[in-house]
């Protein structure tokens, strides 16, 4: 979950991130999966098809509207509790100039409707 009772952990936010993942691994598997989270390092992916940790990858992130291509690393796995869907965080490796400004805009846009959602979560309260 983003931001949740692990945030003072975590040097870089993560965000709550809705995109279609696709995974390249070196010998040309492709998986399919659900990218959930997002951060300036890296993201977690949820697929069907376990990529064990350690492995380098080549990642496409689709929101619909923008794409990026990536080159990361699996750096820890979780199962899927026995719904056949298994969890990966990926640690993006390095990232050229319009790699990071891909995911520096779409970081900003999440910001932006946190900051957006905390406002019309708060609560007024009057004093009588």
């Amino acid at each position: 979950m983003a931001e949740g009772p692990y945030n003072t952990r975590r040097a870089n936010p993560r965000y709550a991130f809705f995109a279609n993942a696709e995974v390249t691994l070196r010998d040309g598997t492709s998986v399919l999966g659900q990218l959930d989270e997002l951060s300036s390092r890296g993201c977690y992916i949820d697929a069907l098809e376990p990529i064990p940790v350690r492995t380098k990858l080549h990642l496409s992130i689709s929101d619909g509207t923008s794409t990026c291509e990536l080159h990361g690393k699996v750096i820890y796995m979780h199962s899927g509790g026995g719904f056949g869907i298994f969890g990966m965080g990926v640690l993006f490796e390095e990232m050229d100039a319009g790699q990071r400004s891909a995911i520096e805009a779409w970081l900003r846009g999440l910001a932006a409707q946190s900051r957006k959602d905390l406002g019309n979560n708060s609560v007024s309260q009057t004093r009588g």
